[in-house]
């Protein structure tokens, strides 16, 4: 199976270069395109204050985020590290969040996760929609993805929306039937294999000798051909 991560942040702003941090992350995994239930969450102390426009998108203030855990703890880097491993690892507008995503590696000495393994959903929307608003929100309503548990932009119920978004980007409902229609056929071979012995050949009668006799005599006397029942030796 093809296993991928969908990842999306939250930030202070706009630009790590400029001082903006990241303050919430989040991961689901995928394999072909469905979600496994598995994921990675976090809220993250961005040793900052949170600007009231980055608030307003997220609802995320300083007072809640002061005392998290800092992206260098293990339990952040390492876990998400670990989660992430070496799948692929989609996003919308991934150079947004591989810049931040890979400022905070810089700082606790990790290795970047380089251009190549990202997989940047805006693009693909571009392809399929150009010209169009391609935006998170609008995809949803594009593809009639309910947007009814998201109040606020949030990593994790973003993640979900995104997996859906991504979906319908790679082949939507024919997707999904392309997936499951092998494991429907292997099933209905599992179900039927063996499951009756050989057929005899040829079948073994179901009348008697006695009706046989009298069919027999029918033929003689009332249709008077046994050319085409001779061949069956009747």
């Amino acid at each position: 199976m093809a296993r991928e991560i969908v990842l999306d942040t939250e930030t202070t702003g706009f630009d790590p270069l400029t001082g903006d941090r990241l303050v919430e992350i989040a991961c689901l995994e995928i394999e072909d395109f469905i979600p496994t239930g598995r994921h990675f969450h976090a809220y993250i102390d961005p040793c900052r204050d949170m600007p009231a426009e980055a608030e307003k998108v997220h609802g995320l203030s300083t007072a809640f985020l002061r005392g998290k855990p800092k992206f260098e703890a293990p339990e952040i880097v390492e876990a998400f590290l670990d989660f992430v491993a070496d799948a692929p690892i989609v996003a919308h507008n991934a150079a947004f969040d591989r810049a931040f995503v890979n400022y905070e590696l810089g700082l606790c000495s990790r290795a970047e996760l380089p251009d190549h393994r990202w997989i940047d959903t805006l693009a693909l929307a571009k392809q399929r929609f150009p010209g169009m608003h391609n935006s998170l929100d609008a995809l949803c309503k594009r593809f009639k993805i309910s947007l009814a548990e998201r109040e606020k932009h949030g990593a994790l119920i973003d993640t979900k929306l995104l997996a859906a978004v991504y979906l319908e980007l790679r082949g939507g409902r024919e997707r999904r039937l392309e997936l499951t229609s092998s494991a429907a056929v292997s099933a209905v071979h599992a179900a039927t294999r063996n499951s009756y012995g050989a057929r005899p050949r040829p079948l073994a009668p179901l009348s008697s000798d006695e009706e046989r006799a009298v069919h027999a005599a029918f033929i003689r006397e009332v249709v008077k051909s046994e050319e085409l029942w001779g061949k069956f030796g009747l």
